[in-house]
């Protein structure tokens, strides 16, 4: 699988994650559903970092070159 759809997805869905998690502290809740996205998230970066090492500069690089596959 591709390094860049796999950063992708994964930092999408760690910023997926993040309101819920907010919304289930603030409540006083575990915030089970939230803990799992990150979970997959966390894991599909690990495993992009560990075939590519990005910089911060590839990163929105690595977003546009995802999108465009997408769109053409």
């Amino acid at each position: 699988m591709d390094t860049d759809l796999l950063l992708v997805v994964g930092l999408i869905l760690l910023g997926l994650a993040l309101p819920p998690i907010v919304g289930a502290l603030s409540e006083g809740r575990a915030p089970k559903a939230a803990s799992i996205m990150v979970f997959a998230g966390g894991s599909l970066v690990v495993l992009a970092l560990n075939n590519h090492t990005y910089t911060l500069d590839e990163v929105p690089e690595a977003f546009m070159r995802v999108v465009a596959r997408f769109l053409h």
